[in-house]
C-alpha cells in the first residue's frame, strides 16, 4: 500500500513505465541530450502540483502519449543533481494511443518503443533498471477500483432539512473539481455514488467532464448501507472487470476497503479510514481479480 502525496525528499519528481503491445511488451524510454542519458519518461512537480497529475502531465509532454495510470511502482530515491535528495513516485501506464508521432524538443530528442531485455540494456542508472524489474514481474493489465470519500459538506447539526439533501460546501466543491482532474488520470469509469447529495455533487464535475451517468445505490447509502452488501457490490464490479468509481461516506469508507481486502485476500491497511475528498484506488488484474496495487490519495496536493 503506497501514499505517495506523503514524504519530505528535497525534490519531487512523477512519471511512468509507459508501455504497449509490441514483440511481447514494449516500454517507452526517452533519450536527454542535456545529460545524454535514456531513461523513463518524468519530471518535477509544480508548485502546488498533485503528484498524479504531475506523472499525467511530463509523460505526456516527453512522450507525445496521454497516458492512463495503472498500478503504482515502487518509490525511487537517489541524490539530486541538485543537491539533496529526489523522490520519483513511479506507475505503470498505458497510452490512449499508442500511435502519437513524436516530436523532439529540447528536453527530449528521442523516444524509443523498447522490449525488455533491450530496455534493460539501454538504461542508463541502475534505479530504472530495478524499477523496469518491478514493472516486469507484476501483472500489466490492472483496472481501477476506485472508493472516495464524499468532500465536506458542511456540519450535519447545523443542517435542518432531511440529510440526504446535505449538500457539498465551498471547500468541497473546491474538492469535487480538483477530484474531475484526478479520477481522470485513470480514465473513464463506470459512477456509483451513495444516494445523497453530497456524494452525487462530489462525481458531477467528473461526469460532466467524461459524459458519464451517475448510478445511485442503497447498499453504499449511509443510514441503509450493510457492510457486507457494500462489499458484495465491490465484489460485483471485480466480477465484471469494468473500471468504477464508488463515493460514499466516512462511516463505510473502512468497511469496503477491510472488505474487499478481505475477499480478496489482501493484507488490510493499517488504517483503512479516509479524510472527506480522499480516495482508494484498488488496482485489479485483469487475469487474476486479484488486488495488484493499492494505493491513497488526498484531492489536494501536499
Amino acid at each position: 500500500m503506497a501514499d505517495p502525496s506523503r514524504g519530505d525528499a528535497d525534490v519531487r519528481a512523477a512519471g511512468a513505465v509507459l508501455w504497449r503491445d509490441g514483440d511481447g511488451p514494449e516500454v517507452a524510454l526517452i533519450h536527454r541530450p542535456k545529460y545524454d542519458d535514456w531513461s523513463f519518461p518524468k519530471g518535477k512537480l509544480k508548485a502546488g502540483e498533485h503528484v498524479l497529475r504531475a506523472a499525467v502531465r511530463e509523460v505526456e509532454e516527453e512522450t507525445g502519449v496521454l497516458p492512463r495510470l495503472g498500478r503504482r511502482l515502487p518509490t525511487s530515491s537517489y541524490p539530486a543533481r541538485e543537491g539533496g535528495t529526489k523522490r520519483v513516485d513511479y506507475w505503470v501506464a498505458r497510452g490512449e494511443a499508442d500511435d502519437v508521432p513524436f516530436e523532439p524538443n529540447d528536453e527530449v530528442d528521442r523516444l524509443e518503443w523498447l522490449t525488455i531485455p533491450d530496455a534493460a540494456r539501454r538504461l542508463s542508472y541502475s534505479h530504472d533498471v530495478d524499477l523496469l524489474r518491478e514493472f516486469e514481474a507484476g501483472p500489466l493489465r490492472t483496472w481501477p477500483l476506485i472508493i472516495l470519500r464524499h468532500g465536506s459538506a458542511g456540519e450535519k447539526r447545523q443542517w435542518q432539512d432531511p440529510d440526504e439533501l446535505r449538500p457539498l460546501d465551498e471547500r468541497g466543491r473546491n474538492e469535487a473539481t480538483l477530484l474531475s482532474s484526478l479520477l481522470s488520470s485513470y480514465g473513464p469509469t463506470r459512477l456509483i455514488a451513495s444516494a445523497t447529495a453530497r456524494c452525487i455533487e462530489t462525481l458531477l464535475p467528473y461526469a460532466r467532464a467524461t459524459g458519464s451517468d451517475i448510478v445511485t445505490d442503497r447498499a453504499i447509502t449511509v443510514g441503509e448501507a450493510d457492510p457486507d452488501q457494500a462489499t458484495d457490490l465491490l465484489l460485483r464490479l471485480v466480477d465484471e472487470g469494468e473500471p468504477a468509481v464508488v463515493c460514499t461516506h466516512g462511516e463505510i469508507v473502512s468497511d469496503l476497503v477491510s472488505g474487499l481486502c478481505r475477499r480478496l485476500g489482501e493484507k488490510v491497511p493499517d488504517d483503512p479510514s479516509l479524510r472527506k475528498g480522499a480516495f482508494w484506488v484498488a488496482h485489479i488484474a485483469e487475469d487474476t481479480h486479484s488486488i495488484a496495487a493499492l494505493e491513497r490519495h488526498s484531492a489536494h496536493a501536499r
